[in-house]
C-alpha cells in the first residue's frame, strides 16, 4: 500500500462533524488563490470535439511567453500537476529518491507506490519551491543530485524565484494552474524539461490530457499578464494582515508564501478544532503538533475570520 495521501479540503466531513451548510464555511485548509482568474463562456466548439492540434499548441505558446522558457526546452501540458507526479516515477531507472522533509506528500506517495525508497540521499531529488508548508525557497546550489524535480505549483507569486534555468541542466520544472490562478477544478499542469524526457512523459499522459474548455481558458489566462501582476500585489498585501491578525492573538509566523500562511501554536489540533466551531477549516499537519496552516480568505471573508479568531481561546 502506498504512503497515505494527506490534504486540505475535505468540507463535508467537518459539516456533518461541526454542522452548518457550505454556504456558512470559509475553507483556509488550502492554498488556493481565494479570487481565480474570470474564466468567462468557453466556444461551443471546445465542448463538442477533441481539442485539435492548433489549441494545444496555443496553450503551449503562451505557457512558454508566460514563464519564459527556452526554446532548447519542451513543454508540456496534462491535466493537473498531481497527473504528472503520479506518472514521474516511470522515468526513471533508479528506485531511491531524496525527499527533503516536511513538504507536501504526494510526490513520496507516488513515487513509494512505484517501490522508491525515500531516502536522504539518492540521484533523484524532489524539491517543492516554495516548499508546502514553510514556505521556503530554494537556491540553484540546492541541486546536488543528477536529476532534481522542481515542483513549482505556488511559485507564481514570486516568478523572479523561479529555478527554471536548471532545466537547461536536466533537471525537471513542474507548474500547477490551480493555485495561482485559483482554478483547482480546471485540471491544468505543466512540465517543462529537455524534448527526451518530455517526449516520455506525453506517452505516459495519452492524447488530449487537456480538454478543450481548459485549454481556452488556461491560455487567456497564461496570457493576461496585467492580472498576474495585480494579483501578486493583492496576494502580498492579504498575507500581511493575516499575519497582522494572528500576532494579534499572539501567534507568530513559522513561514508560508503569499498563498498560505505557516503558524507555529501551542496545540494545532486544539486550534482547528476551536475555528471548525466557528465554521472555519484550517490545516494541521501529521508530524507536527504546532503547525497551523491558514490560507487566505476572499475579499468578502474576512469579517467572518476575525469573528473566528475574537472566539478562539484554545
Amino acid at each position: 500500500m502506498g504512503k497515505t495521501r494527506d490534504h486540505g479540503g475535505n468540507l463535508d466531513a467537518q459539516i456533518a462533524r461541526f454542522g452548518g451548510d457550505k454556504a456558512d464555511w470559509l475553507d483556509l485548509s488550502t492554498g488556493i488563490n481565494p479570487v481565480p482568474y474570470p474564466t468567462g463562456t468557453p466556444s461551443d466548439a471546445s465542448w463538442a470535439v477533441l481539442p485539435d492540434q492548433a489549441a494545444q499548441e496555443g496553450l503551449v505558446a503562451a505557457a512558454r511567453s508566460f514563464w519564459q522558457v527556452p526554446d532548447d526546452l519542451d513543454i508540456l501540458a496534462a491535466p493537473g500537476a498531481s497527473a504528472l507526479i503520479a506518472r514521474l516515477p516511470a522515468l526513471f531507472s533508479t528506485r531511491a529518491i531524496d525527499i527533503p522533509q516536511p513538504t507536501y506528500n504526494e510526490h513520496a506517495a507516488a513515487f513509494e507506490a512505484h517501490g522508491y525508497d525515500v531516502t536522504k540521499t539518492a540521484e533523484l531529488r524532489v524539491l517543492v519551491h516554495p516548499n508546502n508548508p514553510t514556505g521556503r525557497f530554494w537556491q540553484l546550489s540546492d541541486l546536488s543530485s543528477d536529476t532534481t524535480i522542481i515542483d513549482e505549483s505556488f511559485c507564481d507569486i514570486a516568478p523572479e524565484n523561479s529555478l527554471l534555468a536548471a532545466a537547461q541542466d536536466g533537471h525537471i520544472i513542474l507548474k500547477s494552474f490551480g493555485k495561482f490562478w485559483g482554478l483547482a477544478g480546471l485540471r491544468i499542469g505543466f512540465m517543462i524539461a529537455r524534448p527526451d524526457r518530455i517526449a516520455r512523459m506525453r506517452e505516459l499522459i495519452g492524447p488530449w490530457a487537456v480538454s478543450g474548455p481548459a485549454l481556452e481558458i488556461g491560455r487567456a489566462a497564461l496570457l493576461d499578464h496585467d492580472w498576474a501582476a495585480t494579483t501578486r500585489q493583492r496576494l502580498a498585501a492579504d498575507a500581511k494582515r493575516l499575519d497582522a491578525l494572528m500576532a494579534d492573538k499572539g501567534i507568530a509566523l513559522e513561514g508560508g508564501c503569499d498563498l498560505f500562511r505557516l503558524y507555529r501554536v501551542p496545540d494545532a489540533a486544539q486550534w482547528q478544532e476551536a475555528l471548525a466551531q466557528n465554521h472555519v477549516w484550517s490545516r494541521i499537519f501529521p508530524y507536527s503538533k504546532t503547525f497551523l496552516r491558514l490560507g487566505l480568505p476572499a475579499p468578502d471573508q474576512w469579517d467572518q475570520l476575525e469573528a473566528a479568531l475574537s472566539r478562539v481561546n484554545p
